[in-house]
């Protein structure tokens, strides 16, 4: 295990590997994709300047990733077997992977995430439905973190005009090379430091129906609704 920064991936030669090949393998498909951006709020340039934080479902990380690699973005993701192989991607994209997640290790990583912030421009990303859902049920971390750094929440989503859709429980999207994306930005939402615990259920709320109104808005572009 190797720790540079609050950042925590296995540091063998398998993993390495699992990591690269990965990277790799979503450059390729990417490269090959002609992707639109939609941003009406002007909402991308608090991410790419580091003063933000990032929602989006689990199924979407593939384009989010890969959009904004070389950022520094400090990523909450799941201590599990299977949290590994996606942290080894994206340290390898040029992101920061923080291990935890809301059933194991949250607060701790939580708070990582929140120095890390606190210490340099860095795009703070929570996965809000991850890493085992349920779907599309947004859980409360990105609006603590909000509320603790005071930078606004921007939700993103992406889809594609041709795509495997996995059986999994988040019905992960895979692009398939060739293929038109489009990937939204969502409306800034603040969250105040001092918001009584229904203050921040309302905000966590209000997170939730934007991811779910830009993923949609993404999905209906190419005529699809996935429940």
């Amino acid at each position: 295990m190797n720790e540079t920064g609050g950042v925590w991936v296995r540091d063998d030669l398998k993993w390495r590997i699992v990591g690269m090949a990965g990277k790799l393998a979503i450059d390729a498909i990417f490269a090959t994709c002609r992707v639109k951006v939609l941003d009406p709020y002007g909402a991308a340039p608090l991410v790419f300047h580091g003063r933000a934080i990032a929602a989006f479902w689990h199924s979407r990380i593939l384009l989010a990733s890969y959009i904004h690699k070389g950022i520094g973005a400090t990523i909450m993701v799941s201590a599990s077997e299977d949290g590994e192989i996606i942290a080894q991607v994206l340290h390898r994209q040029g992101h920061f992977p923080v291990r935890g997640s809301s059933r194991k290790g949250g607060a701790k990583a939580l708070a990582a995430v929140a120095a890390r912030m606190s210490e340099r421009p860095t795009l703070g990303v929570v996965i809000p439905d991850g890493p085992q859902g349920p779907r599309r049920l947004a859980q409360p971390g990105a609006v603590t973190l909000a509320a603790k750094t005071g930078r606004p929440i921007v939700a993103m989503a992406y889809s594609a005009r041709d795509m495997f859709i996995f059986r999994s429980w988040d019905r992960f999207l895979l692009p398939r090379p060739g293929t038109h994306c489009t990937f939204v930005y969502g409306r800034p939402i603040f969250v105040e430091k001092d918001l009584s615990p229904a203050g921040m259920e309302l905000k966590r709320r209000e997170m939730q129906r934007e991811i779910d109104r830009i993923t949609d808005l993404a999905d209906g572009l190419y005529g699809r609704r996935l429940p």
